[in-house]
């Protein structure tokens, strides 16, 4: 099973259940709650929201609009699966990161 596969399955398992996920992506250890998984340009994309770790991007700051974090699925390493709080942010997004969405969370 390739990689992409794996972490596409684990996605999909973290938004189905509100799970977290943890894993490294480019050089940074992301603690990442996903809510849509799709096609964008021919690529696995991944639409999260970063509470934790860290990014080239900035600082995390817990509930900030700024932690949406568009992923290439195949990029992702060492991903797992964690329970724990679900974070979004409270604010409107205008997401660009998926042009096709496959699966994405259900809203309570």
């Amino acid at each position: 099973m390739s990689q992409l596969v794996k972490n596409y399955t684990l996605v999909k398992t973290a938004i189905v259940n509100k799970k977290q996920v943890i894993a490294m992506y480019k050089g940074h250890w992301r603690e990442m709650c996903p809510h849509m998984i799709g096609m964008k340009r021919g690529n696995v994309h991944g639409l999260f929201y970063q509470f934790d770790g860290t990014s080239g991007s900035g600082k995390i700051i817990a509930g900030s609009p700024d932690n949406w974090r568009c992923i290439n699925l195949e990029d992702l390493e060492d991903a797992q699966l964690k329970s724990g709080e679900w974070h979004t942010s409270t604010e409107e997004f205008d997401q660009t990161c998926i042009d096709q969405i496959d699966i994405e969370v259900e809203e309570e």
